[in-house]
């Protein structure tokens, strides 16, 4: 005997389907970069909703719940099988900004990392049958490189800069993805603030008590809240009308001098030295310097009108979460 009507048998396969939506419960992510500061926070929240996630790697992985493809994009070798039931590609890889002095090798390497392993990943879908429809893929706020206190939105031009040529090209390789019907997005990344990476860096000198300003200090910085960027890359995964160029920066940017402040009012640390003159980092960092020096103020109101909530909008709030 069959017991319950009709419309309770509806109303089960609703609820079903509101607890395991088919869509998200079955979407395959390949990331490039699994395993830096993004790409490990990534992997893990779309793990937890339950996406199926496999990474492009150098190395073999170590993680039980991820699946890892070979690949070495100097001799131009992938694992064909990487794409297998593949829905989004999310490419993250790239040789660090800011981890070696910028010879004219490492500059060849910085983009040739980041253009010749999409196009790699491209000549794959070319030339094998899949099911690949969007890749969503990470640019940088170096695109604008230095420039004062103007407002920069995506319609911006580029800079004339290493770094923008760097991000020009590598949005250009991205690009080609059109061509073979994929939707695609590129998110222009900030100064991302988490307890790895960038803001290390910038605390030392607070908790040693010499914290001090770079240059004038009044370079606009850039920043977003780690957990931001991971929500917006998540964003772009299920909105599938999701496309085009975003800046990924929180809405309300601050200057170098605002940011060591905000730093050390959190650490509880005095403010003293002197500004540490522009001179001595260029001596330092020689061109690299531009990272810290530039002032690059961007709006991120396009996002915020495709319906993006910042979950970190201000300073204070980000290094709260983070050192709190």
């Amino acid at each position: 005997m069959v017991h319950g009507s009709c419309n309770d048998y509806g109303m089960l396969l609703i609820m079903s389907h509101e607890l395991y939506p088919m869509n998200k419960k079955h979407k395959h992510i390949l990331l490039t970069g699994g395993t830096g500061l993004i790409g490990k926070h990534l992997t893990g929240q779309l793990l937890e909703k339950g996406y199926v996630v496999s990474h492009l790697s150098r190395s073999a992985g170590n993680d039980d719940g991820v699946k890892t493809y070979l690949w070495d994009v100097n001799k131009s070798e992938i694992d064909a099988h990487c794409i297998d039931g593949v829905d989004t590609v999310i490419h993250l890889a790239g040789a660090g900004i800011a981890e070696e002095r910028w010879t004219d090798e490492r500059k060849k390497e910085m983009i040739d990392s980041r253009t010749k392993s999409i196009e790699l990943i491209y000549d794959l879908l070319r030339g094998k049958k899949h099911t690949v429809n969007s890749v969503i893929s990470a640019s940088a706020i170096g695109y604008y490189s230095d420039r004062g206190d103007e407002l920069l939105t995506e319609k911006s031009p580029p800079s004339n800069d290493f770094m923008a040529k760097c991000c020009v090209e590598w949005e250009n390789a991205v690009d080609k993805g059109k061509a073979m019907g994929l939707r695609v997005v590129k998110f222009r990344t900030g100064v991302v603030l988490d307890i790895e990476g960038a803001l290390p860096k910038m605390t030392a000198p607070v908790k040693l008590f010499v914290g001090a300003a770079l240059g004038n200090g009044k370079q606009w910085v850039p920043w977003i809240h780690w957990q931001d960027v991971v929500n917006m890359y998540l964003y772009a995964i299920e909105n599938e009308n999701f496309t085009g160029v975003y800046n990924m920066a929180a809405p309300n940017p601050v200057t170098n001098k605002q940011l060591t402040k905000a730093i050390a009012k959190q650490l509880r640390r005095p403010l003293w030295a002197p500004n540490v003159p522009a001179f001595v980092l260029k001596l330092i960092m020689g061109e690299m310097s531009t990272i810290v020096l530039g002032s690059t103020k961007v709006s991120a109101q396009k996002i915020e009108d495709e319906g993006f909530k910042f979950k970190f909008p201000d300073i204070a709030m980000a290094l709260n979460e983070i050192y709190g």
